[in-house]
């Protein structure tokens, strides 16, 4: 029976992530930035951590068929509007998450690679991230990479013998490879500001938004971030303007940011509301 005064259905935005208990990243983080923006978040945890703020001390992937058996059921149950893609944990789960995807070709997917931690900590190996170029890419509407993630995605047998190639061939490659759009983030970067470069098809590069670097280390900006890309396009932005918004939004959250342990700063997804009242803006 229908509510007499029930809301009309927010987009569903369905996130692939693991689990982090501290709040700060993973789909902990995806649930927030998602809710923020006015999109109601459906999950999928592929994964199961032990981190604080500080680090990623262990990490048990979620067994693949139980992946498969959380994502069908939410799929069959409710029209998704945008996918989201954040750490995988195994190999089983990318191949698992490829095929669900496979089924759904004119819904976007934003995929973040996490492939560490912010402290360093290893979360794909090499069989994953080959998974990731070929299996993932193909199918992916916007890459989310920071300057470490887009080379080592990359990477090519010659390229010791070549020279380090720069990250507009980076990004190049990673389009040649079947995703439509590279959102390159430059938070790793050793530069004054922090430079955020979208490539597509055929241009190249179609944009460069230069922010002020904020001081300290955060804990989860990349799935800010790419959350916040997933749930403008579930509300039916363009890309350009995803972007744009995207990059304001994980910004406003890192610089209203707040440290509660002893690590890294954690993102306010909620800022908005603690500084004015009224609907968040995009």
């Amino acid at each position: 029976m229908t509510p007499p005064f029930a809301a009309p259905c927010r987009p569903l935005v369905l996130t692939f992530a693991g689990s982090d208990p501290s709040g700060g990243a993973g789909l902990q983080a995806d649930l927030m930035a998602i809710s923020s923006i006015g999109c109601h978040p459906l999950s999928v945890t592929t994964a199961l951590t032990v981190q604080d703020t500080v680090g990623v001390v262990g990490i048990m992937p979620v067994e693949s068929e139980w992946v498969e058996d959380q994502a069908r059921a939410l799929l069959e149950d409710m029209p998704v509007a945008a996918f989201k893609i954040g750490l995988l944990g195994s190999i089983d789960n990318v191949v698992v998450i490829a095929g669900i995807l496979a089924d759904y070709p004119g819904i976007p997917l934003v995929l973040d690679p996490v492939l560490a931690s912010g402290r360093g900590d290893e979360l794909a190996d090499k069989e994953m991230i080959a998974g990731l170029r070929d299996l993932l890419l193909p199918l992916t509407t916007i890459l989310t990479p920071n300057t470490f993630e887009v080379r080592r995605l990359s990477a090519a047998d010659d390229d010791d013998q070549a020279g380090d190639p720069s990250l507009g061939e980076c990004a190049q490659r990673l389009l040649l490879l079947g995703c439509e759009y590279v959102l390159v983030t430059g938070t790793h970067a050793n530069t004054a500001r922090v430079v955020n470069s979208l490539y597509g098809q055929p241009g190249g590069l179609l944009r460069s938004d230069t922010w002020d670097r904020l001081p300290g280390s955060y804990h989860g900006s990349g799935c800010t971030l790419a959350s916040a890309l997933a749930a403008h396009l579930a509300r039916g932005w363009s890309v350009d303007e995803s972007v744009c918004a995207a990059q304001e939004y994980t910004w406003q959250s890192l610089a209203a940011g707040f440290r509660p342990g002893m690590g890294q700063y954690i993102p306010d997804r909620f800022f908005q509301w603690r500084h004015y009242d009224g609907t968040p803006d995009g």
